[in-house]
């Protein structure tokens, strides 16, 4: 148990890291580091597929995908929709939008509860009621006090739901579904570092740190990744989502402390709001946790 915890904490540190790390690249944009970290990915998750022995099923599903265009496209759906995530993680720190894409972290565990009651007929707990509302003062006093909701943030909440709901239609496993992610995300990062107006030869050889940055870019985020899955076995469920919490925090207080994006004072009654509704989603999954450690 304990080693699990330490993995998931490890992991939210480390893709924090990420976060920031992407400012260091220079002359790197945020595309270019986007493209890096799926080319990167691919070696290690293979590595991970073969000593989890799924490569009998991946072939199953390729053998599929010649008689199931819904596959297909659902995939296609599945890679895009994660792709325009990973893209926008590595471009909000370098463009100032690193508060609010914490800030959709942190609600995103809540609009996955909306998700779940409007789409899957879930009923929501006291608990729940409880968090959305708060939620919704959140989001309704920033609404009052710049007239508008940052696009950022509303990218997060809109894009990860229906990219959990297709994961769920396909019934794969993690590692699985995310081997195809990435592979489908492959030629749009290789087309991306091959067509950029200064060559990957010539940004490397302008800065030669690159040769240890980029590497250690790729190490970090497998790593992380690593961390994840590890965690997300060794835990259970209802801890391993409290713990989940942790990163958005880490987000935050990064682009807050390393990228210096201020917070005026009045955008702290959006805050509060909305981190009181994540303290109570972490009650309730603690309290379930446990009552089902206690057992009947």
């Amino acid at each position: 148990m304990k080693q699990g915890v330490g993995l998931s904490v490890f992991s939210s540190c480390l893709f924090a890291s990420l976060y920031y790390f992407a400012t260091v690249l220079e002359p790197l944009d945020g595309l270019s580091v986007f493209a890096w970290r799926v080319v990167l990915a691919l070696p290690v998750l293979a590595l991970l597929i073969s000593r989890a022995r799924e490569w009998k099923t991946i072939r199953q599903i390729l053998r599929r995908l010649s008689s199931e265009w819904q596959l297909l496209a659902a995939l296609v759906g599945s890679g895009s929709l994660l792709g325009v995530q990973l893209l926008l993680f590595m471009w909000a720190p370098l463009h100032g939008y690193g508060l609010d894409v914490s800030m959709g972290y942190f609600l995103l565990p809540l609009a996955m509860v909306v998700v779940g009651r409007v789409f899957y007929g879930e009923r929501l707990t006291w608990f729940q009621q409880i968090a959305v509302l708060l939620a919704v003062l959140g989001v309704g006093h920033e609404l009052m006090r710049v007239g508008t909701f940052s696009w950022a943030t509303a990218l997060v909440i809109v894009g990860y739901p229906p990219y959990f709901m297709l994961r769920r239609y396909l019934h794969m496993k993690s590692l699985v579904g995310l081997w195809f992610d990435m592979v489908l995300l492959a030629p749009i990062a290789v087309a991306v570092l091959c067509t950029q107006e200064v060559s990957v030869a010539q940004q490397f050889g302008a800065r030669p740190l690159l040769w240890v940055l980029v590497p250690m870019l790729g190490a970090v985020s497998c790593t992380a990744l690593v961390c994840y899955l590890a965690a997300s076995r060794r835990l259970p469920l209802g801890l391993f989502g409290i713990l989940g919490y942790v990163e958005p925090v880490l987000l935050f207080w990064v682009a807050v402390l390393l990228l210096n994006e201020p917070v005026r004072a009045d955008a702290w009654w959006t805050y509060i709001p909305i981190w009181s509704a994540v303290l109570l989603m972490c009650a309730e999954g603690l309290f379930a946790w446990r009552r089902e450690k206690k057992g009947p």
